[in-house]
């Protein structure tokens, strides 16, 4: 079988930030990256679980909610896919991803979509996980312009 696009990327050289994964016609895929890959332990499901949906509720609730497709966790652990239409310039992805990220590590509050009847797994988030990691990570992308987005190689 051929190899998928992220396993072509080298993982032993990949920093904390964000990268253009894929664009796949208006379908533009991000890379989140939180942690360095096999070098930093790996999040906890429980802060998973809480920054995605606190992630997806701050971007579907923001001036470009029309043009988010997806924001998810990553099998590996280490981060995250965003997946917007390309109506949302790069620029403005990462300010989005910034403004979330800024916006977990400042919330107070109930979880959205964390009750029994809205969550498939609602005994596994953890606020107090997410807002710690949040708040180490929205400092790495303060600075991230469109020109950081391409992988090293």
């Amino acid at each position: 079988m051929k190899r998928i696009a992220s396993f072509e990327v080298n993982h032993n050289i990949l920093e904390r930030g964000m990268y253009t994964s894929r664009i796949d016609g208006d379908a533009v895929t991000y890379d989140i990256r939180m942690r360095r890959p096999n070098k930093e332990p790996v999040i906890s499901n429980a802060a998973i679980h809480t920054i995605e949906h606190l992630f997806a509720t701050f971007v579907r609730n923001s001036e470009y909610a029309q043009g988010i497709i997806y924001f998810g966790p990553m099998g590996c652990r280490t981060g995250f896919y965003f997946i917007v239409r390309d109506s949302i310039s790069p620029d403005t992805a990462i300010k989005l991803a910034h403004d979330a990220f800024k916006f977990i590590a400042e919330y107070e509050g109930e979880i959205p979509g964390a009750t029994e009847i809205e969550c498939g797994n609602f005994r596994e988030h953890s606020l107090e996980e997410a807002k710690k990691e949040a708040a180490d990570f929205y400092p790495v992308l303060e600075n991230w312009t469109a020109e950081m987005l391409k992988y090293k190689e």
